[in-house]
């Protein structure tokens, strides 16, 4: 399965959504005797790093699980390390995200997409790839994009509608977000009610829309207000994509406006939090937004 679609369309978030239900439903099944030092792992999430080699590549997957690996160690030894090992660990949904920096018209290239082709028939488990555009990167291209083509089903992830039939997708995404929030003063339904602002300001890109209320919820914390409004968003400045697409209707000197109140409002909140002698909590309250991006 591949997962693809514009940049900030929600991507990473549906896998790392997909993985955490995943092993939520493996531990209620299968919970984890008492005493044992041996727990299952049932889902791996490896990051395709930039100008990925095959051993570049396969030791992303030893270091997701510890596998210790040396400079000394081909690329053999390390696969073979890491089919043992998540055979052996129970793996059952690998999710590989950023698939598009695979380039297989390289000779590099060309040998990582060899690798992966080689580990779905090794591994005992679901690959889920993502990637930005796949079908317009030379991924699909040539005999080794014919090969994972038809190996794949490709799923469209795009901007999430304001409505869809008689549902609110888009709304109910708010809903999940701010019932994660642990903002001591805010109003459970603020943001829900204000999901068609919402909308308007990220054009419907779940990456955009976590990011700014992420960023609204630590402004809350370090400037002790601890809850979000419509003007603490306003506040906000957004990523450059939505701003692109998003607000036609807003002047040049409303935009100016709004992005000197961002740099002020951070600049009050950052000397709040140096200043503060609840250093520890506030820094748990802080990792505690940051973590709106979800995680397995």
């Amino acid at each position: 399965m591949i997962v693809t679609g514009p940049a900030a369309a929600g991507k990473t978030t549906a896998l790392l959504h997909v993985g955490r239900a995943c092993h939520l439903a493996h531990t209620r099944k299968n919970p984890t005797p008492p005493g044992s030092a041996n727990t299952a792992v049932p889902v791996a999430y490896v990051l395709v790093p930039p100008g990925a080699t095959a051993k570049t590549l396969i030791t992303e997957f030893a270091r997701y699980l510890g596998i210790p690996t040396t400079t000394r160690m081909t690329q053999t030894q390390i696969t073979d390390a890491v089919c043992h090992t998540y055979t052996a660990a129970g793996i059952q949904l690998v999710l590989i995200d950023e698939i598009h920096r695979l380039n297989p018209c390289t000779t590099t290239g060309a040998q990582a997409a060899d690798l992966l082709k080689d580990l779905t028939g090794r591994l005992l488990a679901t690959i889920v790839y993502a990637g930005i555009n796949v079908t317009d990167t030379p991924l699909f291209s040539g005999t080794r994009g014919a090969q994972l083509a038809g190996r794949a089903t490709l799923i469209n992830c795009g901007p999430l509608p304001a409505r869809h039939g008689q549902h609110h997708p888009f709304r109910d995404v708010i809903t999940d977000i701010e019932n994660n929030l642990d903002l001591t003063q805010h109003t459970p339904g603020t943001l829900p009610r204000h999901a068609p602002y919402l909308h308007q300001r990220t054009a419907g890109r779940i990456g955009s829309l976590t990011r700014l209320i992420r960023q609204a919820a630590i402004t809350a914390i370090c400037d002790g207000t601890e809850r979000i409004t419509k003007a603490s968003l306003e506040a906000i400045r957004l990523d450059h994509l939505p701003s692109n697409t998003a607000a036609p209707h807003q002047s040049a000197d409303r935009r100016a406006q709004i992005s000197r109140h961002s740099r002020n409002s951070a600049k009050s909140a950052v000397l709040r939090c140096s200043g503060s002698d609840t250093a520890p909590s506030l820094r748990n309250s802080v990792w505690q937004a940051v973590a709106l991006d979800g995680g397995v």
